[in-house]
């Protein structure tokens, strides 16, 4: 009996030690699938705008008005990258924003990682490849009523990462739109014209700046895009 006990015993510790080597491979997550899911974890995009129907709301409300002329206007009117913290300034924070494993020196430059354009799609490996693009342009902004404003409003406006106003994009899709209302200009890639056009909008409507009929009603159309 002693010897039947001893090894039921010894049955027993063998099959416990067994049991989380055969178990392992059922509950192992998978090296593409870790760096899936921390990518997911890391990856941040420009503030999301509000839903589109409180979005129409906000277009409802805008004033619809003839452009500003151009005069007097300048870039530099709208102080810009400023510096956020430390050595960083608006462009750096957006790129290790909008970028996926995003690697920055000692002086807060983005070396490495990968950005997807979100106008066209294009993936970059290199942050020298993309613009910081101002949602709604400064010069349209000026054309809105920034001509208007103080100095410190507009280096806010052109600043901005509490609302959707930055976001890093291909060269080649900012240097397209320039300073080109939706009615002009709208990204290539359509399935992203709903997230555009609420982020002009809520842009607009944070600034209280005017719209043309053209622009709304082309913000209008976008807009059905998030219903589709």
């Amino acid at each position: 009996m002693r010897i039947h006990a001893k090894l039921t015993l010894i049955t027993t510790a063998v099959t416990a030690l067994l049991i989380p080597l055969t178990a392992a491979p059922a509950t192992a997550t998978p090296a593409s699938a870790r760096h899936a899911a921390n990518a997911a974890t890391t990856r941040r995009d420009l503030p999301e705008p509000p839903p589109a129907d409180i979005v129409r709301k906000e277009l409802g409300e805008l004033n619809v008005a003839a452009p500003h002329p151009m005069i007097g206007y300048s870039r530099a009117k709208f102080p810009h990258w400023i510096i956020q913290y430390g050595t960083c300034d608006t462009r750096e924070v957006v790129l290790a924003r909008d970028g996926h494993d995003v690697v920055q020196d000692d002086q807060c430059r983005a070396v490495s990682g990968t950005w997807v354009s979100p106008y066209d799609d294009k993936v970059f490996t290199a942050s020298g490849q993309l613009d910081i693009d101002h949602v709604v342009p400064l010069a349209n902004g000026w054309r809105s009523g920034a001509d208007e404003w103080t100095t410190a409003k507009r280096r806010q406006f052109a600043n901005d990462l509490t609302n959707p106003q930055l976001v890093a994009v291909s060269a080649s899709s900012n240097r397209s739109k320039g300073d080109q209302s939706p009615d002009q200009w709208a990204p290539p890639l359509r399935s992203y014209w709903c997230t555009y056009s609420r982020a002009w909008t809520h842009v607009k409507y944070v600034y209280n700046l005017n719209i043309t009929e053209a622009e709304k009603n082309k913000l209008n159309e976008m807009l059905d895009t998030c219903e589709a």
